[in-house]
């Protein structure tokens, strides 16, 4: 067991120091990195919680995490990959999700974004909606309800903010899409969408803003 711990924690060590080398605009733009997947694979191999959505595992599971790698990229950040040589400019601040117990069959998620556009200062984008569980506790079909803007930092001004607006998702329009938590400890939480695209996240102890 202990030779098994020590194992986890250098794979983390070194997870985390070469994603942070990447930077966090490379790290959440779609870019897959080959030496951090094979990092992540090799974690999965040896995940301390197989079934993570489990009720007693819940604390493990639930809180604010801050997304650090993303290999195909966000919705979010693919969408600037195709504009950014109209607006070059604009800066990823910080990517997090929200997780928070909801009923014995679901998860409430929220996932957020700060942007940093010129001129017009730091805008927040958010999603709001379900992780629903499968039987196997690992995976989860996730849907959205809600969609939320807010520009925080207008013209860069610290002490002004808009109202945020809300966009709601009529019930017939929202999708699920599967999502598989794949690793799961105290500090780093490994999830997998649809097209096995990789997610990294990390206990975020900072509030958000």
């Amino acid at each position: 067991m202990i030779e098994y711990d020590a194992t986890r924690f250098t794979l983390k060590a070194e997870l985390v120091e070469r994603i942070e080398k990447l930077g966090l605009h490379q790290s959440l733009f779609p870019n897959s990195n080959e030496s951090i997947d094979k990092l992540v694979r090799q974690l999965e191999t040896i995940n301390p919680i197989r079934q993570p959505l489990a009720s007693n595992y819940l604390p493990s599971l639930l809180g604010e995490w801050e997304l650090i790698y993303a290999s195909s990229g966000t919705v979010v950040t693919r969408q600037l990959a195709s504009i950014q040589d109209i607006w070059s400019g604009i800066k990823i601040k910080r990517v997090w999700q929200s997780l928070a117990d909801s009923n014995i069959t679901k998860i409430s998620a929220s996932n957020s974004a700060q942007l940093e556009i010129p001129i017009l200062g730091e805008w927040q984008l958010q999603a709001n909606g379900y992780w629903k569980k499968e039987a196997d506790e690992k995976t989860a079909k996730v849907s959205f309800h809600s969609f939320a803007i807010q520009v925080v930092k207008p013209f860069g001004l610290s002490n002004w903010s808009f109202p945020e607006l809300n966009i709601p998702v009529l019930e017939f329009l929202q999708k699920e899409a599967l999502w598989i938590t794949s690793y799961l400890d105290q500090q780093i939480r490994i999830g997998r969408g649809r097209t096995d695209n990789l997610f990294v996240f990390r206990r975020d102890v900072t509030p958000s803003t």
